[in-house]
């Protein structure tokens, strides 16, 4: 009796080490490790002081205040298995007002190496100066919310410890544009590129590099 007590606790222990061993062993979810990278204040101040060094600029400061929003939209389903995302982009170019642009953001699991980029729009009737994170009374309400009519939903590849989109989108009318990303720890590279037949109409050819200023 008292050899089978102490089979029967050695078992136990060795079910509930292996199990513990076992868990920490699983790779996190491609959309866990891609969460703590979008998250965070982004700024290309680096890359902006380098062109005028060279005395070339090319882009704007731009900078991304990126929070995760699901305290912010009401009725969210329960088996959403994603988050949502409010991403503040602002842009300066020399001489101009600062282009506010905020975005939201549905990001959700679509495999171990993959995550499912959906767009949707903002509602027309709160003004943009109010679609900020750090506003306590913004709201949005899940069953009002529309999917972007433009951006169709496309999907990050985690390939080593980057993830990579390559998203174009036909507008219409000889129009088109594509968002080409790369994404690591702290870093957002970020080509937003807009063609006209053919024809590049972004200013630059080249990505934005945001870096990490503070983590969220």
């Amino acid at each position: 009796m008292l050899n089978q007590k102490i089979l029967l606790c050695l078992s136990v222990t060795l079910l509930t080490v292996g199990g513990s061993l076992w868990a920490q062993k699983q790779p996190a979810r491609a959309l866990d490790l891609f969460r703590t990278y979008i998250t965070g204040d982004f700024d290309n101040t680096r890359q902006i002081a380098q062109q005028q060094k060279k005395g070339t600029p090319k882009h704007p400061f731009a900078r991304h205040i990126n929070r995760v929003a699901n305290d912010k939209i009401r009725n969210l389903p329960p088996d959403l298995n994603g988050f949502f995302l409010l991403e503040e982009s602002y842009y300066e170019y020399p001489g101009k007002p600062t282009d506010i642009k905020p975005y939201l953001f549905l990001f959700q699991d679509a495999g171990p190496d993959r995550v499912r980029l959906s767009v949707f729009q903002l509602p027309p009737d709160i003004p943009v100066a109010e679609v900020t994170n750090d506003n306590p009374n913004l709201s949005f309400d899940y069953h009002l919310l529309k999917p972007s009519p433009t951006f169709k939903p496309a999907e990050y590849e985690l390939r080593g410890r980057a993830f990579y989109l390559n998203a174009p989108n036909e507008l219409g009318n000889g129009m088109r544009f594509t968002l080409i990303e790369k994404i690591t720890k702290n870093r957002l590279e970020v080509m937003e590129l807009l063609e006209k037949d053919g024809q590049r109409l972004t200013p630059y050819d080249t990505p934005i590099i945001y870096e990490r200023r503070r983590r969220r």
